[in-house]
């Protein structure tokens, strides 16, 4: 019998080599095809083009439709090219019950076609693929936007291959526990972020293939792959919902440039591009339009100046624009002697409530036309030749008149009076700050809600699809600005409120997020309580400062990969300090890791660092090893020196805490908060130097 099983082994061995050989020159195959298709259609548009601005105009139409053939050739050619190597990393072997067949699917990273109607490799973002993800053997279904079908999964099988050659395979219902995920997550970073979409997790895929139409916020606990989901969400709905949403209608949200270019770089990879990005504080300011002025400067919110970013000063905002939105529009009834009742009050009054996201200065504009309207209506039959336009000159900007005519700053200014009287707060400092022309990001966020009840004249829909990451570094408010001026759109939000870095001004829970911002029926809370980034013990010990950070709130459940001992280094002088650091870097160096990051507290201890561990590699001879260009906003290999909050979102193959003090972690859950964000970066190792164990 057992000698029968290893026959069927080695058969089954043999038969998904012959598949990949067989995959892969049919790739070959295609590259060829789409090169040729590429060059030649290359060429035409080339000549279409000089035909076009020879004055030729008549061809443009043509010259769209053959640049348009060019850029899907080089898309195929591209796609075909970087599966060569790797073509598929999963298959599922199941009975449609449905359509009473049965069927065999491999699910590569592209798409792979055997002519123009045949799919040789599945692409990951397709409906059928979510089976590999999520169904366990036995009964399951999956649905496409037409149908859904029940299946019976009898094989779910994953590959490892590297450079074209089958290294192995698994077959396993839960993909956690296979021996694949433990040899990705055990690479450098650049690798795990390559092979990410062969392991991606059950509960990860399901906020990946969420509906686009609902907004979602997910809570993930440090490793728990938020950035990534969120990466692979983006490129699902570009995938399956190209014909709802266009690519420049996205946009990714952080709050550091670094972050940000972490993220787009990875984006190409999953064929995604020309998304939008920016800083938050610099969406809030974009979305102000022309009432944020150059002359304006963005300074870091003040922690005794917390309250502006609560929602109560937000709910209290919207209480003062909407008695100033009712003084305005009271008593908006029009009647002329002559040709009678113009506009009622009750058909004003229902007009003005069936329309709540209008702004006063956009009723106030719809008023008018309407008023033109029934004039043009009540003058009909009249004997009276001119009396339409001498009516129409008589009532000509009868509601515009009333309309706003200053800007988002003044009203704030009068608001932050009314609403510090009746909180007994003090804001002086905040109102000469303004006056001065300096702004938060929470007075931004009070002034764009400002800019939508009061002056905005026609409706945002340049965003169809918002990925905010990092999102607890910010309060309530901001995210109560965004959902109010953007209705239209839809939010995934990503965040660890365990790693809230701004612990007066952030987010310590999301009870408000979810209560009174996102808390529509569509709306959603996910968890994502595993992490996969750390070592078991990293993990272990991030695991102590997050009991202090959150009280046990949102507990880790690491992956079983085990990996050196949290190194913790006793040192006394700054000198000290420095040279324990350099040696560590180059002793990982010399060990193959390629990211390293050492991690301050605080700006003064960065300065310090870079000066001090920089001159000691220098002096060592070791040339080869340069400092990252933080400043330049790029993420990208050697050693880098950053604050926590610069780290935020970011993952390295080692990290060096620069005199750590966990000794304040244990009374200070914001300490801790910072302590938790540093010792959850490091993917295989962690060096504290100069302090005493925790």
């Amino acid at each position: 019998m057992a000698e029968n099983k290893q026959i069927k082994r080695d058969d089954e061995w043999q038969a998904e080599k012959k598949h990949l050989d067989e995959c892969r020159k049919l790739i070959a195959s295609n590259i060829e095809e789409y090169k040729r298709q590429y060059e030649k259609m290359r060429k035409e548009t080339k000549a279409l083009f000089n035909e076009v601005q020879g004055g030729n105009v008549e061809l443009y139409d043509q010259l769209l439709t053959s640049r348009s053939l060019e850029e899907h050739s080089l898309n195929r050619l591209n796609n075909n090219r970087a599966a060569y190597d790797k073509p598929f990393f999963g298959r599922i072997d199941y009975r449609n019950l449905s359509e009473k067949l049965f069927e065999t699917v491999y699910i590569g990273k592209h798409g792979v076609m055997r002519d123009k109607v045949n799919v040789e490799i599945v692409d990951w973002r397709a409906p059928v693929s979510t089976v590999y993800y999520e169904n366990e053997l036995g009964a399951g279904s999956y649905s496409t936007p037409e149908s859904s079908y029940d299946i019976d999964l009898k094989l779910k099988r994953t590959f490892d291959i590297e450079d074209g050659a089958l290294q192995g395979y698994y077959d396993s219902d839960v993909a956690a526990n296979d021996e694949l995920l433990v040899k990705y997550l055990s690479k450098n970073r650049d690798a795990v972020l390559g092979d990410i979409i062969a392991t991606i997790q059950k509960e990860q895929n399901e906020i990946i293939r969420e509906s686009p139409f609902r907004n979602i916020i997910v809570q993930g606990v440090a490793g728990s792959g938020k950035t990534t989901v969120a990466m692979h969400r983006i490129s699902y709905i570009m995938y399956n919902y190209k014909e709802r949403f266009t690519s420049n209608e996205f946009c990714i949200v952080g709050g550091s440039d670094l972050l940000i270019d972490y993220i787009t770089g990875g984006l190409p990879e999953l064929e995604v591009y020309d998304v939008k990005h920016m800083r938050m504080d610099g969406l809030l300011t974009y979305l102000l339009k022309k009432e944020w002025k150059k002359k304006y400067k963005l300074v870091p919110p003040q922690p005794d100046l917390a309250w502006k970013s609560k929602m109560l000063f937000a709910e209290e905002l919207e209480n003062y624009l909407w008695r100033m939105r009712r003084k305005l529009l009271d008593g908006c009834e029009v009647s002329d002697d002559e040709i009678g009742m113009l506009l009622s009050r009750n058909n004003n009054e229902t007009f003005i409530a069936d329309n709540p996201d209008y702004s006063i200065n956009r009723l106030l504009t719809v008023l008018d036309e309407r008023l033109k309207s029934r004039i043009k209506l009540q003058c009909v039959g009249r004997e009276e030749v001119d009396i339409y336009k001498r009516k129409l000159a008589q009532y000509r900007n009868y509601f515009k008149a009333y309309c706003y005519k200053g800007d988002v700053v003044s009203i704030y200014l009068k608001f932050l009076q009314s609403y510090g009287a009746a909180h007994d707060i003090d804001v002086t400092r905040v109102s000469e700050n303004i006056s001065g022309g300096c702004f938060d990001i929470y007075d931004v966020a009070a002034m764009l809600i400002i800019y939508y009840r009061v002056l905005q004249k026609k409706p945002d829909e340049e965003f169809g699809q918002m990925f905010i990451d990092e999102a607890q570094d910010f309060g309530a408010a901001v995210y109560y600005a965004l959902r109010t001026v953007l209705p239209e759109c839809f939010f995934t939000v990503m965040g660890d409120v365990s790693q809230n870095v701004n612990y007066e001004c952030g987010m310590n829970d999301w009870d408000d997020m979810r209560e009174k911002v996102f808390c529509g029926e569509k709306d959603c809370f996910k968890l994502l309580a595993k992490s996969y980034r750390n070592t078991i013990e990293i993990s272990e010990f991030a695991g102590k400062v997050l009991e202090s950070a959150s009280k046990g709130a949102y507990k880790i459940e690491p992956v079983i990969r085990h990996g050196e001992p949290v190194h913790f280094i006793d040192s006394i002088s700054l000198e000290e300090t420095a040279g324990i650091c350099a040696e560590t870097i180059e002793s990982m160096l010399k060990k193959g890791y390629e990211t390293i990051a050492v991690i301050c507290f605080d700006d003064v201890q960065k300065a310090e660092a870079e000066k001090r561990i920089g001159r000691l590699l220098a002096d060592s001879g070791q040339t080869k090893i340069k400092f990252a260009e933080t400043d330049k906003d790029s993420f990208g290999k050697g050693v880098t020196v950053l604050t926590v909050p610069e780290t935020k979102g970011l993952e390295f193959d080692c990290v060096v805490l620069w005199r750590a003090d966990f000794e304040e972690c244990r009374e200070n859950p914001k300490a801790a908060k910072l302590m938790y964000v540093a010792v959850t970066r490091a993917l295989h190792e962690l060096f504290a130097v100069g302090s005493d164990k925790a």
